[in-house]
């Protein structure tokens, strides 16, 4: 095992990207995150692309469809299934969303839990069983969203600290997604940042979005990262020191080279910034 270095920028590993990659993998790259749902039953010469890539490079998980705080049980047969996914790539890092996408069906979004106490012990007992199940340590990442919690107890903030303690698991805190929920639902993005646990901060995403409206932003990771997004990462890592930071683009994937500008610039703020941080075993 090697621990991916704190002061890491990766990429999202994308299909359409695959043969760029196959050229020649930019040193701005120290490592890339696959969402286990999309490969975990793939084959052929895509399957065989990825253990290509597996083998030589640092690989993190980040999953799509776990619903953490969904009513409805846990889907262990999946959970097996990523389980087998992660050992076979030596994968040793899974995060997901501190949110729910289901019920008796697939929601197509992700909703806010309530925060409230008895869902902060509800979710806490889910994670512990599927740490348990992953047989790894995982990380919650804080969720964007457009509604409120239906019922609210505590703050955001207060909520996921409460279910990282409870948990005992860490955080995989979206930059974008605090500075597009400081704008849906009129917070300061640099208190919630502020107030989030620095001892459990292991990874970090940075994303573009799309502006519906002038208090609406809808997280679409479809668009270039917008500069009070870089100022928010770089007051981040002024906080809570550098970690293992990943661009994500699910949308509208530009070229390779396009891309690489924004994961270099991802390395160059991190150079800035080298103070206490922390990293995660990554493979």
């Amino acid at each position: 095992m090697e621990f991916l270095p704190r002061a890491s920028a990766g990429l999202g590993f994308r299909r359409e990207l695959i043969p760029a990659l196959k050229a020649g993998v930019p040193d701005a790259i120290d490592f890339f995150e696959i969402a286990p749902e999309n490969w975990i039953d793939l084959g052929g010469i895509l399957g065989r692309d990825l253990c290509v890539f597996t083998e030589r490079y640092p690989f993190v998980c980040h999953g799509l469809s776990l619903s953490i705080g969904s009513p409805a049980p846990l889907d262990e047969v999946l959970l097996k299934k990523i389980r087998r996914f992660l050992d076979r790539h030596q994968i040793r890092f899974y995060t997901e969303h501190l949110s729910y996408c289901s019920d008796d069906g697939h929601l197509y979004d992700l909703l806010p839990i309530p925060f409230t106490e008895e869902a902060v012990k509800y979710v806490a007992a889910r994670v512990r069983s599927v740490q348990n199940i992953l047989e790894r340590r995982i990380a919650l990442e804080n969720a964007s969203f457009y509604v409120q919690a239906p019922i609210a107890e505590m703050s955001e903030a207060d909520f996921i600290r409460a279910v990282l303690v409870e948990a005992d698991c860490d955080l995989h805190l979206d930059v974008n997604n605090v500075y597009v929920n400081s704008i849906n639902h009129a917070y300061d993005p640099i208190e919630f940042i502020r107030a989030m646990p620095t001892e459990r901060i292991v990874y970090m995403h940075m994303a573009g979005h799309y502006n519906e409206a002038e208090n609406l932003i809808i997280d679409t990771h479809g668009a270039d990262v917008i500069d009070p997004v870089w100022s928010l990462l770089e007051q981040t890592y002024h906080i809570h020191g550098v970690a293992p930071t990943l661009l994500e683009r699910d949308f509208n994937i530009p070229p390779l080279h396009e891309l690489v500008r924004e994961v270099e610039r991802i390395g160059l703020i991190q150079t800035r910034y080298r103070g206490p941080s922390h990293g995660y075993a990554a493979s």
